[in-house]
């Protein structure tokens, strides 16, 4: 892994933050009603609790992207490495293409593997279910911990990218970087919701970003078809 690859990952998550806003719009919304009575609260109590829900957002992100690049590494091990890289690389590329193309609403068929990850989800809900309304930050903590897990296309494309990492260390550092792209956007989200939604929701911004997406995804399949050149 290179510098590069986590400025891109971050890009990616930055630029996926027209699907993150609808993604996890809700999520956010429950939190600035953290009282429970209707009420949004204070300026300085909605940001700690927004604060930490991403902290244990990106938390649950660093975990996963490490033992990702972890399982990663064990395959290299067992097999030619630098072949295996390339593959992965590969894979990773070709899911990236599919995230720019479900960014830009173009082809949705990532929404498959969510439904995939569902499954798990549905095993994790009702402990976040119980964490509402969230009225501490460290409730906000725990509950971004759970839906770091959340089915979601963009976040699992990323996760397969960290496979190609080949370490837990790179692993959990790419997939924190993307986490942090999406930091603007979900705190944003929950400060200025609708002017935000209704700003993403632009097919033009949408296209934008896939287009963007698309752009990361063909040069990282060409660096690496040269790769299983040479």
């Amino acid at each position: 892994m290179h510098d590069f690859s986590y400025i891109t990952a971050f890009t990616v998550g930055l630029l996926g933050g027209v699907h993150c806003v609808g993604m996890c719009g809700g999520i956010v919304g429950a939190l600035s009603f953290a009282s429970g009575n209707g009420k949004s609260s204070g300026f300085s109590s909605l940001l700690s609790l927004l604060l930490g829900y991403n902290f244990g957002r990106l938390f649950s992100y660093t975990l996963a992207g490490g033992l990702m690049g972890a399982l990663g590494w064990l395959v290299t091990v067992w097999t030619d490495i630098q072949l295996m890289q390339a593959l992965l690389q590969f894979l990773a590329a070709v899911f990236m293409l599919m995230m720019g193309l479900y960014i830009s609403g173009w082809w949705m068929g990532l929404l498959r593997i969510e439904k995939a990850g569902a499954v798990v989800w549905q095993k994790i809900q009702p402990f976040a279910q119980k964490m509402l309304p969230v009225k501490t930050p460290l409730q906000a903590i725990l509950l971004g911990l759970l839906w770091g897990w959340l089915p979601c296309g963009l976040v699992y494309s990323v996760l397969v990218w960290s496979v190609s990492a080949g370490s837990f260390q790179h692993g959990a550092l790419l997939m924190l970087s993307f986490g942090l792209g999406t930091l603007p956007n979900l705190l944003a989200m929950g400060l200025f919701a609708n002017r935000l939604k209704q700003f993403v929701q632009k097919q033009a911004v949408r296209n934008l970003a896939g287009g963007l997406v698309i752009v990361f995804a063909l040069w990282s399949l060409f660096l690496s078809i040269n790769s299983l050149r040479v």
